[in-house]
């Protein structure tokens, strides 16, 4: 027969796989920042391959508790709507990464690392947001956290309408147009994906509180 202890002892283990999570995909984002920052047709993607595995195993890790758990330190649908929304920004990231070495010739003076900057920063919040969960769900920090989000979210939307404007004016090849335009929509979406995971935890705060 299992004490209270025991039962609500493994449902702690959510904070500890939703940290691992966030701190996945905060190290993808500083593999990305690695890489622009060092430019190579043949760069390595084994750090984001490697932080693909690794959030790919998490995810599963908590699918797998949420079914053998039976009491668990947040409402399941809040888990698993957590769960997905990590799951998805280290994705987001090995792809632009894919895509960037394929066409390192098509994008010379082209300025992402300012972008990446911005997406590092969005990680680290949420990192810092997943952090708050297990100490107490303050609302008020959260909120101050999630704000941040947002405002990183909005200067990036504000960002990729700039680049729209210039490439609109300036780009004479199309080709290099296409290869700009989709790698600073996927640096967009990864910073959207970030901004998503901020808003289901603001919501479970929100809830708890």
């Amino acid at each position: 027969m299992f004490s209270l202890q025991t039962i609500f002892g493994k449902g702690d283990k959510f904070y500890g796989l939703l940290e691992a999570s966030a701190e996945s995909a905060s190290s993808s984002a500083r593999a990305l920042s690695e890489l622009l920052n060092t430019p190579s047709p043949q760069g390595s993607l084994e750090k984001f391959k490697q932080a693909r595995r690794r959030e790919k195993d998490l995810f599963g890790q908590i699918s797998e508790e949420l079914v053998n758990t039976f009491v668990t330190v947040l409402e399941r649908e809040d888990i698993e709507a957590l769960n997905g929304a990590l799951y998805k920004i280290p994705k987001v990231i090995e792809k632009f990464a894919e895509r960037y070495t394929l066409a390192l010739t098509r994008t010379g003076g082209v300025d992402f690392i300012s972008r990446a900057a911005m997406l590092e920063q969005a990680c680290t919040v949420v990192e810092q947001m997943i952090g708050l969960l297990r100490k107490g769900m303050n609302l008020e920090q959260i909120k101050v956290l999630n704000d941040q989000l947002q405002t990183i979210e909005g200067e990036a939307d504000r960002q990729i309408l700039d680049l729209y404007r210039e490439l609109y004016v300036t780009e004479t090849d199309p080709i290099r147009y296409l290869v700009k335009k989709d790698l600073f929509e996927i640096l967009e979406k990864a910073i959207d994906r970030c901004r998503d995971a901020g808003n289901v935890i603001y919501h479970i705060v929100l809830k708890n509180s």
